[in-house]
């Protein structure tokens, strides 16, 4: 794509053109550990010459990138959201940047930010924007393929297979990706912070696998101790030694095994190149010197030679503490065909549904089939409740035949029927069926919750829907879609 450029105020007078667009985006990231935000501005080009179609980013722009903040708490499971507020509202003054002026948002939150007294709290810093701000949840396995589209893997794997390990202070995150996807994820807790202290060596924060960590280093901790750099070391050698058996696929020692956080990961085959994203990322490519009264300067020196000792090349992530997401990127309206289903009148507008995008296998479209693949997208989300609203996203590359359809629509009723969520399901394809499937599903598989199918629309993974109200005369919808945006 040749460069575009976008001309500055004073060079021309200003004159709309339908096919660009300029967004200020905000990306915050509240994790366990450390929270941190961007601001940033996004260069948007349409794709085609269809008024309705998506806008893609063409460029971006950090305008600024806030201090590492280390979360702060009220109490060990309660995140302080006043001092959080604080930071946030400091980081617009330093950026110069008005809070009206931003057009779009994404929040994540991982870790302890999570949990619903947090995530909760957190949202309500953001309910005056809620319009333009995507607020997402992150779990392990959803966290470990945020860290490999942000550090770069995920781009880097689209003709090799690569591995990144997102190393924060409580948990390691893994991500095997090749052919452009993601194959397998997994989490461990091997971090920089199960164990924290002053300046003093004086121990402030103990994690329960720290105390695992720590006897199996020979020795046992409590709060108030001294750690001496001899017991510190010989932590870090217990957690670089499980994580050299997990960067290996191997059988983890009993302890490894206690670590888990996911099941271990079964793929076995050639890994071509290891990137590294999160705290401990800035220590294993020696951006980073400061000790934050943690393990993370050791184990990252420690990650980094038992690396080199596999004699695997060490890929320079694009994003390391700060491999999230950027902002979020609202699109032009998109708008359905008029074969939708709604299977109530008044069903409509439904806001923030987080798409999720199922990968039907070659060779294996039959009702099994077709639930194992959604049952495999919740999972790469992390969605085990059932309170989240979501859309399923179904690409459909075959003949619209009754056979065919009825094929999709048992292995759609197969997997959701077992989730009773108050929430409609609500389909999204790619092609002109939904008025079909929704009918079938309705009729003939009797789900008993309330169902919206809408067609000819295009999202992925990592885009969040506004359904509006049905067009006058036309029974097609407006489909507002916003994205997360990456480095």
């Amino acid at each position: 794509m040749d460069e575009i450029h976008f001309a500055a105020e004073d060079e021309v007078e200003e004159v709309w053109n339908p096919d660009l667009m300029e967004l200020t985006s905000i990306g915050i990231d509240i994790g366990s550990s450390t929270s941190h935000l961007m601001f940033s501005r996004l260069y948007l080009q349409r794709r085609s010459l269809q008024l309705s179609s998506r806008f893609e980013v063409v460029e971006r722009e950090i305008l600024y990138r806030s201090p590492i903040l280390l979360t702060p708490y009220q109490d060990p499971e309660t995140i302080d959201t006043d001092e959080l507020a604080r930071f946030i509202a400091q980081s617009y003054t330093e950026a110069d940047i008005d809070a009206a002026h931003i057009d779009t948002g994404a929040v994540i939150c991982t870790g302890e930010a999570v949990r619903k007294k947090n995530a909760e709290a957190i949202t309500r810093l953001f309910s005056s924007q809620a319009g333009k701000f995507v607020c997402a949840t992150a779990g392990p396995n959803l966290e470990a393929v945020l860290a490999a589209h942000g550090s770069g893997a995920m781009a880097r794997s689209q003709d090799k297979v690569v591995l990144n390990l997102d190393m924060g202070g409580g948990t390691t995150k893994l991500a095997i990706a090749g052919g452009g996807a993601i194959l397998e994820t997994a989490a461990i807790n091997v971090g920089a912070r199960l164990v924290a202290w002053d300046k003093d060596g004086r121990i402030t924060r103990i994690e329960d696998a720290g105390r695992k960590v720590a006897r199996a280093a020979g020795f046992d901790i409590a709060l108030g101790q001294v750690l001496d750099e001899r017991q510190k070391a010989a932590m870090v050698e217990v957690l670089a030694d499980i994580l050299f058996m997990f960067l290996q696929r191997r059988s983890l020692s009993p302890l490894g095994e206690e670590l888990l956080v996911t099941p271990a990961p079964t793929y076995q085959g050639e890994i071509a190149q290891v990137f590294f994203s999160g705290g401990v990322s800035e220590y294993v490519y020696g951006r980073e010197s400061q000790d934050y009264g943690d393990m993370g300067p050791l184990l990252g020196e420690a990650a980094r030679k038992r690396v080199a000792s596999l004699g695997l090349p060490l890929g320079d992530s694009a994003e390391r503490i700060r491999a999230t997401v950027i902002g979020a990127s609202q699109y032009t309206i998109q708008v359905s065909s008029s074969t939708i289903f709604l299977s109530r009148e008044d069903i409509l507008p439904i806001r923030d549904l987080l798409v999720v995008t199922p990968h039907l296998q070659d060779g294996e479209f039959n009702p099994d089939g077709v639930a194992r693949a959604i049952e495999g997208a919740f999972q790469r989300f992390d969605l085990t409740d059932h309170h989240r609203p979501i859309a399923l996203s179904l690409r459909w590359p075959l003949e619209p035949s009754y056979a065919a359809l009825r094929t999709l629509a048992l292995g759609i009723s197969q997997a959701m029927a077992p989730r009773n969520s108050q929430n409609p399901l609500v389909l999204v394809f790619d092609s002109d069926i939904g008025g079909l499937v929704g009918a079938l599903l309705e009729e003939e598989m009797a789900l008993g919750r309330e169902i919206v199918a809408v067609d000819e629309i295009e999202v992925g993974d990592f885009d969040f829907i506004d359904i509006g109200e049905e067009l006058s005369h036309s029974q097609a919808v407006p489909v507002v879609v916003k994205s997360l945006v990456f480095g």
